[in-house]
């Protein structure tokens, strides 16, 4: 049997494609308003739809309640610069994001708000210490 013969679940329920992209969405940002950085509850499209905005991954961020409400199909970055918690570095990251540099987001991100770093840097040194033990079996070592 052939990859391409195969049914996938995905396949039969379309909700649960969806379902774990906004969740993947959600996972991204350490499930934190890319806005004020608050739990995160929503996916708000920086684009409304209103406006012509589609549910793609670069036009929708995850969002709180209260931000998502607050910004309804207003132009994002005017809304946001009016915010008591206007950030200049999320401001760059949503633009990053908005450009489809997912990672140059995350990195902006991390930097607005450090105890999102704690959660990435963990995972990146568990990736680091994978690829020193490669190079270790290897044989290899860093000059």
């Amino acid at each position: 049997m052939h990859n391409r013969d195969a049914v996938f679940l995905e396949d039969l329920c379309p909700k649960l494609r969806v379902r774990r992209w906004r969740q993947s969405l959600h996972t991204y940002t350490g499930k934190s308003c890319i806005y004020c950085g608050k739990q995160s509850e929503s996916i708000d499209h920086i684009l409304p739809r209103a406006k012509g905005g589609l549910s793609i991954t670069e036009n929708c961020v995850p969002a709180c309640l209260s931000c998502n409400g607050h910004k309804s199909d207003s132009d994002v970055f005017d809304w946001y610069r009016r915010q008591r918690f206007y950030d200049p570095r999320r401001a760059m990251a949503i633009r990053a994001w908005m450009d489809g540099d997912l990672r140059l987001a995350l990195r902006l991100l991390q930097w607005a708000q450090p105890e999102l770093n704690q959660t990435t840097s963990a995972s990146m040194a568990a990736d680091a210490s994978l690829n020193n033990q490669r190079h270790h079996d290897w044989g290899l070592e860093a000059a």
